[in-house]
């Protein structure tokens, strides 16, 4: 997609990112043990030689596959005796950071952190191999200081991390508004506050923020914080449907273990084959995995809405794809990035016509 004149004078802010304050142990949380779940069949192999397969993903309902197939062991069963190890991340400019570094192979991620990871490579460092979700974030206020869109303006509203797919959404949504906003400090004619969304419930709660462009669950435990939804963002794309969850891989790894990816990508149609004939059964597999990470599991006030709200998919939705990284150019967060090649879905479809499904699209946008 050519460039305006305009967006070839945008500079690039992930260039200029921050160095991210990134866990003790390196990229990421690595999560609690959990052998117990993930047995090896008897006689099972390494897959590629490989001892370990490293796999990322974030603590939202938006990355439902990830943590039911963490929980139902079935990454592990499709790795035979190559360990499913697990990191999890706040939002994806960190995930990034450590597929870079090589502290995780094969992540779950949105799609605006996918598409400044590509851009800033030089179209090097990862391919987006499959779908995983759309939906799931909403616009949730204080019902006290704003009672209709208009009064967005001027308040301080939460985002999960600078440059990350809420994070662009909102500057989207806000430069629609015709309010002007800086992207890289959010101060503005309305301000962008970036937050952990372990702490955006306690700082909605305490008034410091008045509301919060997040996924789920972060959005409903904000409603169960006497917040109201005052915009689902489904509802500003066609039919609905948006990615907000890709997988992502590092291309070294993709090239030296396909058979590797083709593993896991086989966990990830199974698990969403498992989540649609099982969907309460699935989101409480999402909950356990979910309290084995942080330590609490999700009350049902806050995990019934979410999981409702979220739809699980083995498509990318590339076609949405491509309007994102206009958005982000748009509100001044990236000059027009090129996408080809972005995508490899070689080896899911693959995997899908194995399974009997559909076969997804690239728009466009695969392999050189």
């Amino acid at each position: 997609m050519p460039a305006t004149p305009s967006l070839r004078r945008t500079l690039a802010v992930i260039a200029a990112l921050p160095l991210l304050t990134l866990a003790a142990c390196g990229y990421g949380s690595e999560a609690k043990d959990d052998s117990s779940r993930q047995q090896v069949a008897a006689g099972a192999k390494k897959v590629d030689g490989l001892d370990s397969v490293k796999i990322g993903y974030f603590g939202n309902l938006t990355h439902a596959t990830a943590l039911v197939g963490r929980e139902q062991g079935i990454f592990q069963k499709e790795l035979g005796a190559t360990k499913a190890q697990y990191a999890t991340f706040n939002a994806g400019p960190s995930e990034i950071e450590a597929l870079n570094a090589g502290s995780i192979d094969i992540g779950w991620i949105g799609p605006s952190p996918a598409i400044n990871g590509y851009a800033k490579s030089g179209g090097k460092n990862l391919k987006i191999i499959g779908g995983s979700a759309s939906g799931g974030v909403k616009l949730v206020v204080n019902p006290k200081k704003i009672t209709s869109l208009k009064d967005v303006e001027g308040k301080r509203i939460a985002t999960p991390q600078l440059g990350n797919t809420q994070d662009v959404a909102f500057l989207d949504w806000a430069s629609g508004q015709g309010w002007k906003v800086d992207p890289q400090s959010g101060k503005g004619e309305v301000t962008v506050v970036r937050s952990d969304n372990k702490v955006t419930p306690d700082a909605f709660r305490s008034g410091s923020i008045d509301g919060a462009w997040v996924p789920e669950p972060t959005a409903s435990k904000l409603v169960a914080e006497g917040g109201r939804v005052l915009l689902d963002e489904s509802s500003l794309w066609p039919g609905r449907k948006f990615v907000i969850t890709n997988i992502i891989v590092s291309q070294k790894f993709l090239a030296r273990h396909p058979k590797a990816v083709e593993a896991v990508l086989r966990a990830s149609v199974a698990t969403n084959k498992w989540i649609e004939a099982n969907p309460d059964r699935a989101k409480a597999a999402a909950n356990r995995q979910l309290e084995a990470d942080s330590g609490k599991a999700l009350p049902a006030n806050v995990l019934d809405p979410a999981w409702k709200s979220i739809q699980i998919t083995d498509d990318p939705l590339a076609s949405t794809l491509g309007t994102e990284a206009e958005h982000a150019a748009k509100a001044g967060l990236l000059a027009e990035p090129e996408l080809k090649g972005i995508y490899d879905l070689t080896i899911l479809n693959k995997v899908l016509e194995g399974a009997g499904r559909s076969t997804v699209s690239d728009a466009g946008l695969g392999t050189r």
